[in-house]
């Protein structure tokens, strides 16, 4: 088996099943008329975001992410409807866990990120979002998230990482993820999915410490503060330890 082939496989493994009928949709539209019910008439609309929109999702992690768009002029702070989001979870034993932007819920073996978003007038486009490690807040574009993933051609590169991250525990945010392995391989082929995930992990160990990554909606989000040093010195040694593997299945199982 090729490395390509053997990573491939892995990228299956972890497959988050995609469609109406899949348990992740089905599961997301089960809760959804809870959440209309709680956001009422300042709900603008509910859309699948992040990993899954992005088809980067792994099977483990988070299945489906759930983006609250809320409509301008919605009362109280990003924080407090954060919280009352949180509550909400807790009341219907959705076993909420407090993530970066999201809430992450679990129902019928099925993990979610709620992800509430209140929109900005003049531009609905973009929505303010808490902040949960740095308690702020932030103006951003999940639409162009989506569309800078997409156009970059990286998706497998980038879930393979998604993976590596999981299995080692690893502290680092997924839109921080997104754009510096975008970055790591720009220029590179897109023909040489094992090659690329391993100068990924060369990247990872060599910059990830002293590179500056912005959000791509909003250069004033600073993405690369949204890990410590310590949790980048975790994972840079630990990019290092397994690009130094000399079989694929001690990188990535």
């Amino acid at each position: 088996m090729t490395g390509d082939e053997y990573i491939l496989s892995i990228l299956k493994k972890y497959e988050v099943p995609r469609g109406p009928e899949s348990p992740a949709e089905q599961t997301a539209k089960h809760i959804a008329p809870k959440i209309q019910r709680w956001a009422g008439g300042w709900l603008s609309a509910l859309s699948y975001s992040g990993a899954y929109a992005k088809q980067t999702a792994v099977h483990g992690v988070t299945d489906v992410d759930l983006f609250i768009s809320l409509k301008p002029g919605m009362p109280g702070t990003m924080q407090k409807i954060y919280d009352e989001l949180f509550t909400l979870a807790a009341l219907h034993g959705w076993n909420p866990i407090r993530r970066h932007v999201g809430i992450g819920i679990s129902k019928n073996d099925i993990t979610l990120d709620l992800i509430p978003g209140r929109a900005l007038a003049g531009d609905e486009s973009y929505h303010d979002l808490y902040w949960l490690k740095s308690d702020s807040l932030r103006q951003t574009n999940l639409s162009l998230h989506i569309e800078t993933a997409a156009t970059s051609h990286r998706l497998r590169e980038i879930q393979a990482i998604k993976i590596w991250r999981h299995i080692h525990r690893l502290d680092w945010p997924s839109l921080y993820l997104d754009c510096f392995v975008i970055n790591a391989l720009a220029g590179r082929s897109t023909d040489s999915l094992a090659h690329n995930v391993l100068h990924a992990l060369d990247m990872i160990g060599e910059a990830l410490e002293t590179t500056c990554i912005v959000d791509p909606a909003n250069p004033d989000n600073v993405l690369s503060l949204d890990a410590t040093p310590e949790d980048k010195k975790n994972i840079a040694e630990q990019a290092k330890k397994s690009a130094a593997q000399q079989h694929w299945e001690d990188i990535i199982w």
